[in-house]
């Protein structure tokens, strides 16, 4: 496994090139939950995306906390709000990081 560092380095790739995208949508259509989520499935090349990623991380959820509670990671909960705010760019970096430090 790669060192912590690099994890994070990730987990903050992961935080700020989606919230670019992110704050540009809000600047043009305010904070309305109900437009962004119209956004996600906006076409099919967004839907499928969307429908991907929407997926993807309650496994993701699930993996970590039987993962983290064999490998010992008691901050495995922080994926939960990084998924949410950010998503799984940020969420899956941040687990692995906490992980690897945990073992380091």
């Amino acid at each position: 496994m790669p060192r912590p560092a690099f994890w994070w380095t990730l987990a903050v790739l992961g935080t700020v090139l989606p919230w670019l995208f992110f704050a540009s949508f809000f600047a043009q259509n305010g904070l309305s939950p109900v437009l962004f989520i119209m956004a996600l499935f906006e076409n099919g090349a967004a839907a499928g995306f969307s429908t991907d990623i929407l997926l993807s991380i309650p496994m993701f959820w699930i993996w970590s906390f039987f993962d983290a509670k064999r490998e010992g990671v008691d901050l495995w909960w922080l994926t939960l709000p990084a998924a949410f705010t950010v998503g799984l760019s940020l969420a899956l970096p941040l687990y692995f990081a906490l992980r690897e430090t945990r073992n380091a």
